[in-house]
């Protein structure tokens, strides 16, 4: 898609894309670097996900993660003013304790971050609270089926929506949301055939991840799709390319050229008359679609 064809992705955009049958690609971003790349290609949902506990932070789930840690990786993202809709996490205890805290929580996110909208893992005990969010103005994507918040009450990261009743359950609390006003569901490990059921069911658009080829997109981890992790390759991902052993590489013919006094060469420096600086004050990087 040329640049003059790239317009900003809004929620009446994706809700256009679900009715032509139109899939949504959904990827996560936490910096500004990885924005102003992913603006080059044709993503139209940015997640800043509660997954930067595990991905960035180094912690084995997303539980410890903060409203604030979420607050300062969404300024990153859109301070790049991407064209992609940018959607923030709720994470673990910034939303469940009242409706109150929700609002004030997500208000944060949109006010002080640039959200465009937030997301937040539940079931029927937050319907209420989404209704309350979306009557507030407050743009909602209900995340149902796995839930990686709530591990440790789930016994671990296990497919949901693999029986009838609780096929029925998700398909009911899929449904629910949407009334309350959810412009969007994600489905996490749901099963293929639930996901298929609830996607065919529900008006807004459904964004999968481990939950089949049927849900109307698809969002994976940036870090996970890049094989920045190497040693975290579950079925669901699919590695497009292998950065882990490129930084490697790089990194240590650095170490050593630095060691073997190849870099740097005069050639990477400034001698004394030349008139020359570092780099332009104010340079700016080229944005898809904007001018500098």
């Amino acid at each position: 898609m040329s640049d003059a064809e790239r317009q900003k992705i809004t929620i009446p955009r994706l809700a256009a894309m679900k009715a032509r049958g139109e899939r949504i690609a959904m990827i996560t971003c936490y910096d500004a670097t990885f924005a102003r790349l992913l603006a080059r290609t044709d993503v139209e949902m940015l997640l800043i996900g509660d997954s930067l506990g595990m991905v960035v932070q180094g912690h084995d789930t997303t539980i410890p993660v903060t409203l604030d840690d979420v607050l300062y990786h969404t300024k990153a993202v859109t301070r790049t003013r991407p064209l992609a809709h940018v959607v923030a996490d709720m994470p673990f205890m910034s939303y469940q304790a009242s409706a109150e805290q929700a609002m004030l929580s997500a208000g944060r996110l949109v006010k002080e971050g640039g959200a465009e909208s937030v997301k937040l893992e539940g079931g029927m005990e937050l319907v209420d609270t989404v209704a309350r969010m979306t009557a507030a103005g407050i743009p909602v994507m209900a995340h149902i089926g796995l839930k990686p918040q709530r591990v440790h009450q789930m016994g671990g990261y296990k497919i949901q929506g693999k029986n009838p009743d609780t096929a029925d359950q998700l398909l009911r609390e899929a449904e629910a949301f949407v009334a309350a006003g959810a412009y969007g569901l994600l489905l996490e490990g749901v099963a293929i055939e639930t996901a298929a059921q609830i996607t065919q069911r529900v008006p807004v658009p459904t964004i999968g991840i481990s939950s089949g080829p049927d849900c109307d997109g698809q969002v994976l981890v940036l870090h996970d799709l890049l094989g920045l992790n190497p040693d975290f390759a579950p079925k669901f991902v699919k590695r497009y390319a292998d950065l882990g052993a490129t930084v490697t590489t790089a990194v240590q013919t650095y170490c050593t050229e630095v060691k073997t006094s190849a870099f740097p060469t005069a050639a990477h420096g400034f001698h004394r008359e030349a008139n020359q600086s570092l780099l332009p004050i104010g340079e700016k990087v080229r944005m898809r679609g904007r001018k500098p």
